[in-house]
């Protein structure tokens, strides 16, 4: 069929006119948002702005009902879109303690803490690495220090602390390990400054800090800390404020139990060894995402995932219980009780109560994505 005879040309032309106006549009746009950047950086704003943000999606929300175009479509557009935009505002912020003097970031070299120390630079501070072989001169590197960051291997974290009884008085000593108990304790015994606790709740891979979650573990003299919260707080981090105690509890079931069941998982299906191409082809989105999740886990560093579940106390009790829930599961389905496995089926829901449902609609979303970026 020659383009004359064919009767969508014309239409596609006019989308095709359409779709190039749409990216004229978003590049104007970014550059608004760049210098809304500047300005907030200038003025001591934070980047992200829950309530501006949820303002935003409800008026256009609004505006595409009364058009009688999807609302849903166009808060997922907008999404992406000011996701983009927040990137370009990763630039340059304000720097909340300009007094501060040097930011020591031990193990500033390495993946998340090289994280921390460009966002530190980009807000202004002078920034400072102690790797290994840097210790000989650590004592220089550390004169004159307002905050040193601990930002090393979970198994070499209380050893590093150890070392660290000779920082200036009025330094902040903080940490960013996936355990809090034994680091924070550590480092309220060797300083008798001000002392905080952190873990950041994602990996290196962040384009930015927009909306990811830090938990935060208060230690010593928290008004002269609270310059730290604040300046996170403007990288638009989420701070969710935990004793140690609680947060090593609940790292048992986010990270421990999770990481260890994806391992044996994936270590199930190497033993198995199936066809991963097949698996893959043969997968609805829910599947191919569960999948991918797996393969994550295998992509990164295993000393890393080691640390995290030998590291946790919880770790072989909460395990082992898993079994014992596990085993009884099989126990249901060798002797084929369907109505015990419903039973608990529902049980079960009903512990989850509206996460439940909240789940069942954000998973839609995802997977409604993961069905779009599909070759």
């Amino acid at each position: 069929m020659s383009e004359h005879a064919d009767p969508l040309a014309p239409l596609r032309q006019q989308i095709d006119a359409l779709d190039s106006q749409l990216v004229e549009l978003l590049v104007k746009r970014l550059a608004i948002t760049r210098q809304v950047g500047e300005i907030k950086s200038q003025v001591g704003l934070p980047i992200y702005v829950p309530s501006r943000e949820a303002e935003l999606l409800a008026k256009r929300r609004a505006e595409a009902e009364a058009l009688g175009l999807s609302p849903a479509l166009v808060e997922d557009l907008l999404r992406r879109i000011m996701r983009e935009s927040y990137q370009t505002q990763h630039q340059r912020y304000r720097c909340c303690n300009p007094e501060l003097g040097k930011v020591v970031v031990i193990g500033g070299g390495g993946a998340l803490g090289s994280v921390f120390v460009d966002m530190f630079r980009l807000s202004g501070y002078e920034v400072a690495i102690l790797e290994q072989e840097d210790w000989p001169h650590a004592d220089a590197l550390f004169k004159g220090a307002g905050l040193v960051l601990v930002s090393v291997p979970m198994k070499l974290t209380e050893t590093v602390i150890s070392k660290l009884s000779g920082l200036p008085e009025n330094c902040l000593l903080a940490d960013i390990t996936s355990t809090k108990s034994g680091p924070l304790q550590a480092m309220l015994e060797v300083h008798q400054g001000p002392v905080l606790g952190l873990h950041p709740m994602f990996g290196p891979d962040v384009s930015s800090l927009v909306k990811q979650v830090i938990v935060v573990c208060h230690g010593r003299y928290p008004a002269r800390y609270e310059w730290l919260l604040e300046q996170m707080r403007s990288w638009g981090a989420i701070l969710n404020e935990s004793t140690a105690q609680e947060h090593d509890d609940a790292m048992a079931f986010i990270q421990v139990m999770r990481h260890f069941c994806t391992y044996v998982y994936g270590s199930h299906l190497a033993g198995e060894n199936p066809d991963l191409d097949k698996l893959i082809q043969f997968s609805s989105p829910i599947y191919r995402l569960e999948l991918a999740m797996v393969g994550r886990l295998f992509a990164q560093s295993p000393n890393l995932y080691a640390d995290i579940i030998f590291s946790n106390k919880q770790s072989l009790p909460l395990l082992r219980r898993f079994r014992d829930h596990l085993d009884q599961a099989l126990a249901t389905l060798e002797a084929g009780d369907k109505a015990t496995f419903i039973k608990d089926f529902f049980h079960i829901g009903q512990w989850f109560g509206d996460f439940a449902k909240k789940s069942l609609v954000e998973s839609k979303k995802l997977l409604l994505k993961a069905n779009d970026d599909r070759s």
